[in-house]
């Protein structure tokens, strides 16, 4: 008996699909192969049966372009390995848009060569049929920050980003939960942010006297104990809103580091949940955009008890 995957391979196979515009892979796939249903193709999407340019890819989402060449094989699967505390959101031939959960470092330091995002994304472009692939870092999150990072597939396109990053970025909001109630309903911080020889970052409201940082949040929520708010960067430095948060008062919940007392949840409450951008190539806005994670809503439920 003949599966629907092998008709729909020898069909691929025998007749190349050249891409006359721009759309994702799997609604390219679902309008050109007629005898595969979206499970069938799904599945050979998993196994690595479907290629780009003679490049496997993987992701339903991939952004095709123009004169690209889709085909299928019945012959080479490819085991994509399995990634540990990440989510891939998008793919293209430019970018992998992903969620890390907190507790993963988003590339290695000198001290610390544990599993990282970098590394498992690494092996994930090269499982796609080139070794010699890489992935470049565009930004960090902290270990403890869960969120969307952007990684980049090439140097000239990390660097593009990262050199007009200002420009490019429409968007990029957090959610954090605080300790106490935050009395503003809204409200912005400005300092300038130094290291000490711990590295420990620190404010000093000096004009000039570090770097530059800028802070917006909103209160989503509150009571007497907490407060959950939308916090927006219009600059990116590192640790900026847990040393803004310590500096009105309102450390961020479980941040040891920047003068948290409170263990209402088991992990730093910050997460990175919203980024907008312009696609450095296509030049199309693009949002990426989580939910908030429910345990940042624990403390607003009736009867939590305050840890």
């Amino acid at each position: 008996m003949t599966s629907v995957t092998d008709r729909s391979a020898r069909e691929s196979t025998s007749k190349p699909f050249v891409v006359q515009e721009p759309m994702e892979l799997l609604p390219f796939l679902l309008k050109n192969i007629t005898s595969g249903g979206r499970n069938a193709i799904k599945s050979m999407l998993g196994r690595g049966q479907i290629s780009v340019n003679g490049k496997v890819v993987t992701a339903f989402n991939y952004q095709l372009q123009v004169g690209q060449t889709v085909t299928l094989s019945k012959d080479k699967v490819v085991e994509m390995p399995p990634l540990i505390g990440l989510t891939i959101l998008h793919e293209d031939e430019d970018l992998i848009i992903v969620v890390k959960d907190a507790g993963l470092l988003s590339i290695a330091s000198d001290k610390e060569t544990d599993l990282t995002a970098y590394r498992q994304l690494t092996a994930h472009v090269r499982a796609s049929g080139n070794e010699y692939n890489r992935i470049f870092v565009v930004h960090r999150l902290d270990r403890d920050t869960s969120g969307v990072m952007m990684f980049a597939k090439s140097e000239e396109i990390q660097q593009q980003l990262q050199n007009s990053w200002q420009e490019t970025v429409k968007e990029r909001t957090y959610v954090a939960l605080v300790e106490g109630m935050v009395k503003k309903p809204e409200g912005t911080i400005n300092s300038w942010l130094k290291e000490s020889k711990t590295l420990k970052m620190y404010s000093s409201h000096y004009p000039n006297d570090g770097l530059h940082a800028i802070t917006h949040y909103k209160v989503i929520q509150s009571n007497k104990n907490f407060s959950l708010l939308e916090v927006s960067l219009e600059t990116g430095r590192k640790n900026q809103i847990r040393v803004h948060m310590e500096d009105i008062g309102h450390p961020i919940v479980n941040d040891k580091k920047y003068g948290s007392k409170s263990k209402a949840i088991n992990r730093l409450g910050l997460h990175a949940r919203v980024l907008s951008f312009v696609h450095p190539r296509t030049g199309a806005l693009l949002k990426f955009e989580t939910e908030i994670p429910k345990m940042f809503l624990n403390p607003f439920r009736e009867g939590f008890l305050v840890k």
